[in-house]
């Protein structure tokens, strides 16, 4: 609860103002519940998990669907730092939640506490040392007994990074996290209730990859910090000077070229079932459509902005940016990229843009195509159009 008071014009001093008014008791009441509310215990217990697969797009994909998990098992989410990999550094970086996104957005959905503050303020009184249990569905695959949570990385630098060590390992075989089953749901609250387990630690995330179709939505509470917001404004408005412009991603390094060669015609893979359907109702997945030629590029983008009426390009690239065949296909077009290597920031870009071209197997991509999609922007991806009823 965020409580906002408007200062006269007249009591306004530089960047703070100064109020001469006496708060109603009621106001100082919810104020202080505000201030106590990182500190009070939710009864109802809670559910934590090492955002421990893949970069930013899976680990985004794996949030959504920890969140609907949270939930439905109406316990609070501790949001996890983003697992970040900076090589050579042979461990990963956490980097806080609210560094990126906004955990107010989060709460207008469901109750949420950064791990940071639940561990300084909750963690001693309702999950103390010596009392903590990791939860994974069957023993490790490694041999060792129990869970083996911090085997290798990041699963050891992430729970490190706040000095967990766990005590036991709960195998929650069968139960799944298929939460849509009211059944389900059941299953966990009566197998464990918050009295007994009042802190949920998953090995893993507790959710399905890709993301579950009916927790596409749920990227409307995931809302850029101010941060973010003023970065990628800045970036916009240095490169085309506030005009409009369209987003393109290009997934064109080297690994991804060989994980597409695997693709069985039809067959989904990562993030396909954004444009191929969650049946494949939308048509089947080529190996153009996840890794597309430089010339299926160029001509995508000149028909494109034409259509649009755009004059400006930007471009995030994990590789090549073919801004010089750009060019010389569209010479009066301007192409942009940011000279940093944020992946965020392109993000943030490319949420912002009027029209935006993605790669349909990539969750980089898949994390856009959703953000546009809850604020009614159009997208479309590389190679691929929609099949029609009678192609079906």
């Amino acid at each position: 609860m965020v409580l906002i008071f408007l200062a006269p014009a007249n009591d306004c001093i530089g960047r703070g103002f100064r109020m001469n008014v006496k708060l109603p008791p009621m106001v100082i009441w919810l104020t202080m519940i505000s201030s106590m509310s990182s500190n009070t215990i939710d009864p109802k217990g809670y559910v934590v998990y090492c955002p421990c697969m893949g970069r930013f797009g899976n680990q985004a994909d794996h949030f959504l669907g920890s969140l609907a998990f949270a939930k439905d098992l109406d316990r609070t989410i501790i949001l996890p730092p983003w697992v970040e990999y900076n090589f050579p550094k042979p461990t990963s970086d956490q980097i806080p939640f609210d560094t990126y996104f906004r955990v107010d957005a989060v709460q207008k959905f469901h109750r949420a506490i950064t791990m940071e503050k639940f561990m300084k303020n909750l963690a001693p009184k309702i999950w103390p040392v010596g009392n903590r249990t990791v939860f994974c569905y069957s023993k490790s695959y490694t041999g060792e007994p129990g869970c083996d949570a911090k085997h290798g990385n990041p699963f050891g630098p992430f729970w490190d990074t706040f000095d967990i060590d766990f005590d036991a390992s709960e195998f929650y075989e069968p139960l799944s996290f298929d939460t849509s089953n009211r059944f389900e749901v059941k299953r966990w609250q009566e197998k464990y209730p918050p009295d007994r387990f009042p802190v949920l630690a998953f090995k893993g995330a507790p959710a399905h990859f890709p993301v579950e179709q009916r927790n596409l939505l749920l990227q409307k509470y995931v809302v850029w910090s101010d941060k973010m917001i003023k970065k990628a404004d800045d970036l916009i408005s240095k490169s085309f000077n506030n005009e409009k412009y369209m987003g393109i991603h290009l997934r064109l390094g080297s690994d991804f070229s060989n994980a597409c060669k695997h693709i069985e015609s039809g067959s989904a893979l990562f993030a396909s079932p954004q444009c191929i359907g969650y049946r494949g109702e939308n048509g089947k997945l080529t190996y153009e459509m996840c890794y597309p030629s430089d010339d299926t590029i160029v001509k995508q983008v000149k028909r494109a902005v034409k259509e649009k009426g755009i004059n400006n390009v930007f471009i995030a690239t994990d590789s090549r940016d073919l801004i010089p065949k750009l060019k010389k296909a569209m010479p009066k077009v301007n192409f942009a990229k940011q000279d940093g290597k944020s992946p965020h920031l392109d993000l943030a870009v490319l949420g912002k843009s009027d029209h935006f071209i993605g790669c349909c197997v990539s969750t980089f991509s898949a994390f856009v195509k959703r953000e546009r999609d809850v604020s009614g922007k159009s997208s479309e991806f590389w190679a691929f159009q929609k099949l029609k009823k009678d192609e079906l």
